[in-house]
């Protein structure tokens, strides 16, 4: 996979780590070595993650095993729909100013019921599950309804990326000095590829 070219080094470097450990998961030959009480005990003080991934709280899409990584490697906020709201981008907030992760991915995936779910009942609120509607159904607002779910997924992920540059300083300023780089990917569940979107 061709990455861009105005990916800062240190995030480059990175994201082609997570890329060919995804390869691994998808031959089946993972490689993760930190996965023990061992590693833990290390990092029992300190945690020095190379990269944030927001991604969906959907039992299928676990980061560290498509990313084939172990204990300390990623600073994951977990969230139905990868839907943010002020706990969610400020987790994401820690993770650059505290952490200093050179990188985000924003990981939308396939089959994601809260676009299933929003797509169904837009433009109502309905009793349960607003704060997550209140942040997928923008994506509608601009675009209008899909037929597929996996396209909406997709287009969400773009909109998250706008919404933490435009609402939080912190992501913003990072971005704009070259000490963060924002990836837009989206996990393919027939592959178990995890790609990029643009």
């Amino acid at each position: 996979m061709l990455l861009p070219e105005n990916i800062p080094s240190k995030a480059k470097q990175e994201l082609e780590k997570l890329l060919n450990g995804n390869k691994n998961f998808m031959n089946g030959t993972p490689t993760a070595k930190n996965m023990c009480l061992s590693t833990l005990q290390k990092l029992a003080l300190y945690q020095e993650p190379y990269a944030c991934v927001l991604s969906c709280s959907d039992s299928r899409v676990v980061p560290e095993i498509i990313f084939d990584c172990g204990i300390g490697e990623l600073f994951v906020v977990r969230v139905a729909g990868i839907t943010v709201g002020p706990n969610v981008r400020e987790s994401i907030e820690y993770a650059v100013k505290k952490l200093h992760v050179p990188l985000l991915i924003l990981l939308g995936h396939d089959d994601c019921g809260v676009m299933t779910y929003a797509n169904e009942h837009y433009p109502k609120l309905t009793e349960n599950f607003q704060s997550i509607l209140k942040c997928v159904y923008p994506v509608i607002d601009i675009g209008g309804q899909m037929d597929c779910n996996n396209k909406f997924a997709r287009k969400h992920t773009i909109w998250v990326e706008d919404y933490l540059l435009k609402n939080s300083p912190i992501i913003n300023s990072a971005v704009q000095n070259g000490d963060l780089y924002i990836a837009k990917c989206h996990f393919d569940h027939d592959t178990g590829e995890v790609y990029m979107i643009n």
